[in-house]
C-alpha cells in the first residue's frame, strides 16, 4: 500500500485500505442534517467513529452539498480549530476539510495532520503555498468549481480521461509550487460537478486511477448518484442514511482496486466491508 507522508508509523504500517471518518461540524450537511454541529456533539462524534474503526477523522465546517451557500472564513475557524484542539492531543488522526488556506494552516498549527481541499487548490491560490510550507498532506480533489455552480459545469468527452488529465495537470502544478510528490493524495471527486451516470465510469476505473502513482482517495459515501440508484418505483432517491450499504458495497470494491482510503460517514459499516474484502483478496492471492 502507498502512503502519503507524512503521516504516523501507526498508518504507515497497515498495508491496506484506510478508513476515513466524517465529522461535519456544520448545520446543513446533505448527509446528517446538522447532527455533529455543536463543538460538544462534533467531539463525541469523532471519539464514536474511532471506536468503530476510523484510521482518519475529517473534520469539515462548510458544506459541500450542491447549491449549498459558503460560510465566512471566521464562522469556518471557529466551527472546525476547536474540535481539532480537542482531538489532537488524543493522538488521532486528523484531516482539515477545507478549501480556504488560513483555515488550513490554522487547522495544522492546531494538530491536523491532512488537508483535505475539495478544489485541490483551486478555490485559494494561497493554499498550495500552506500546503508546501507546511508539509502537510494533501488532498487534491478533482473541481470545477463551488457547491452552487458546479452541477453547471458537468460536461465531459470522457469522465475518466478528462477527470485523469485535469488531476495530473493539478499534480504538476502543485509539484512546480514546492508541494512534494510525496505529500499529494488524489480524489476523483465523485458528485461534484458529476451527478449522476458520470460517477460510475470513475469508480469503475479505480484501480487505473490508483496506479498513477499517487495514493487515491476515493469519497462516494450518501452520495446523491446512490440515491437515485436505490431509487422505487416512484423514482424518489432513497435518503442519505438510507445509502450506507451501498456506500459499504463501494468500500469493498475501492479495497479490492487499491485504494488507499475511503471516506465516509457509517464508520463501522465500511470498516467491516473493507475487511471482507481484505480477506477475500488475501485468499486469492495466497498471502
Amino acid at each position: 500500500m502507498l502512503h502519503p507522508a507524512p503521516l504516523p508509523d501507526s498508518l504507515t504500517s497497515l498495508n491496506r485500505t484506510l478508513i476515513m471518518g466524517v465529522v461535519n461540524v456544520t448545520p446543513d450537511s446533505f448527509s446528517d442534517g446538522g447532527n455533529w454541529f455543536s463543538h460538544e456533539a462534533a467531539v463525541a462524534h469523532a471519539h464514536e467513529l474511532l471506536e468503530q474503526g476510523a484510521d482518519i477523522l475529517d473534520i469539515g465546517g462548510e458544506s459541500t452539498r450542491p447549491g449549498a451557500p459558503r460560510v465566512d472564513e471566521e464562522e469556518e475557524l471557529r466551527r472546525v480549530i476547536p474540535v481539532i484542539e480537542a482531538l489532537a492531543p488524543t493522538g488521532a488522526v486528523l484531516s482539515v476539510d477545507t478549501t480556504r488556506a488560513v483555515v488550513a494552516r490554522a487547522a495544522v498549527a492546531a494538530g491536523a495532520h491532512i488537508i483535505n481541499d475539495v478544489s485541490g487548490g483551486l478555490a485559494d491560490e494561497e493554499m498550495v503555498t500552506v500546503a508546501a510550507e507546511t508539509g502537510a498532506v494533501f488532498i487534491a480533489m478533482h473541481w470545477r468549481g463551488h457547491a452552487d455552480v458546479m452541477d453547471s459545469l458537468e460536461e465531459y468527452d470522457d469522465v475518466y480521461v478528462d477527470v485523469k488529465r485535469e488531476l495530473l495537470e493539478r499534480v504538476e502544478y502543485l509539484l512546480q509550487a514546492g508541494v512534494s510528490r510525496s505529500q499529494i493524495v488524489l480524489d476523483p471527486g465523485l458528485g461534484f460537478s458529476k451527478s449522476g451516470e458520470s460517477n460510475w465510469p470513475l469508480l469503475a476505473h479505480t484501480a487505473d486511477l490508483a496506479a498513477l502513482g499517487f495514493p487515491l482517495l476515493v469519497g462516494a459515501s450518501r452520495k446523491r448518484f446512490l440515491g437515485h440508484l436505490l431509487a422505487g418505483a416512484d423514482h424518489e432517491p432513497v435518503p442519505p442514511t438510507a445509502r450506507d450499504h451501498a456506500t459499504a458495497a463501494i468500500t469493498a470494491l475501492s479495497t479490492l482496486s487499491g485504494a488507499w482510503a475511503v471516506r465516509v460517514h457509517n464508520v463501522k459499516e465500511s470498516a467491516d466491508a473493507a475487511k471482507v474484502a481484505l480477506a477475500w483478496k488475501a485468499a486469492g492471492t495466497g498471502a
